[in-house]
């Protein structure tokens, strides 16, 4: 249920604190009902073949997933070569990563660290910046977000997301069927309250103890980040199906996505980016030939 916006913009860091909280509760709860974890340790593929073919092959690339939660991606581009380093401000978050990193035997590096943190806790530069599902509404500055990206990228690394479509944002997502426009599209940097009541979103019997803070962001916001950090686009795609059942009386349209029934093919619910950090060497000897 949500109960407005805070009020005040310097209680930023105590709603990030909360959604840390929040976070923290609920990692041992998704690690028992993830799908995914169970998928990991049958063998199978948990990513989709959107994002591996987008992203393409990523064996023996360096690969860093920042918001990585319990490491279910994680793991999945481990196992398929690259050497992975998971960042996630959840210590619980972490601590389930690296049981289920021990239990798959796959080898993979997680680091307890916030993103906006990231640049004095790691070194490193990486072939891969990864995220993806469910990430941008817990981030508070974009433009902080892009440089950091860009900060641990290589040149000409790339940076890939997918995520929720913020037309997603727009309507009311506790009723089903016809959608009413209730919320506006466009960023307000007072995150809105969301407090405990209804149950989680991977396991309804669970109901969440501490509330959660999110931020609105648009489309140009996101490529004004990747942009502004001097990061060159590559692709942007939208999808008309969601990962998750987002608004009630969603179906299933295929493995693991979701339609809204009374719109199947008609609203953007996913969108997918790739970009890349140039790399001047390159270009330069590109110049001269």
């Amino acid at each position: 249920m949500v109960t407005g916006r805070e009020q005040h913009p310097t209680k930023t860091l105590e709603a990030e604190r909360s959604n840390q909280a929040l976070w923290d509760e609920l990692a041992p709860v998704h690690y028992r009902s993830y799908r995914e974890v169970e998928i990991l340790r049958a063998g199978g593929e948990v990513l989709d073949e959107v994002e591996t073919q987008e992203l393409g092959p990523v064996t023996d690339r360096t690969l860093l997933h920042l918001q990585c939660h319990i490491g279910t991606d994680s793991l999945a581009w481990a196992r398929r070569g690259a050497r992975v380093t998971g960042v996630d401000f959840s210590a619980r978050s972490i601590a389930m990563a690296e049981t289920l990193a021990r239990e798959l035997q796959i080898p993979a590096r997680f680091l307890h660290c916030n993103v906006y943190d990231l640049p004095q806790q790691l070194d490193e530069r990486y072939d891969i910046v990864y995220t993806s599902r469910g990430v941008l509404c817990w981030l508070y500055d974009l433009q902080r977000w892009g440089g950091i990206i860009a900060h641990h990228l290589k040149p000409g690394g790339r940076f890939y997301l997918m995520e929720s479509h913020p037309f997603c944002n727009l309507f009311d997502d506790s009723r089903p069927g016809r959608l009413q426009l209730i919320h506006s599209y466009f960023h307000d940097p007072r995150p809105v309250r969301w407090d405990s009541g209804d149950g989680d979103y991977d396991d309804a019997s669970y109901v969440p103890c501490h509330p959660s803070y999110e931020w609105v962001w648009s489309i140009a916001d996101v490529l004004g980040a990747l942009l502004g950090a001097g990061l060159r686009l590559e692709s942007v795609r939208e999808l008309d199906r969601i990962f998750y059942r987002h608004f009630p009386g969603m179906v299933p349209c295929r493995d693991r996505w979701y339609q809204h029934p009374e719109h199947p093919g008609q609203l953007p619910l996913t969108f997918t980016l790739c970009a890349r950090k140039p790399d001047p060497s390159a270009e330069s000897v590109g110049g001269e030939s």
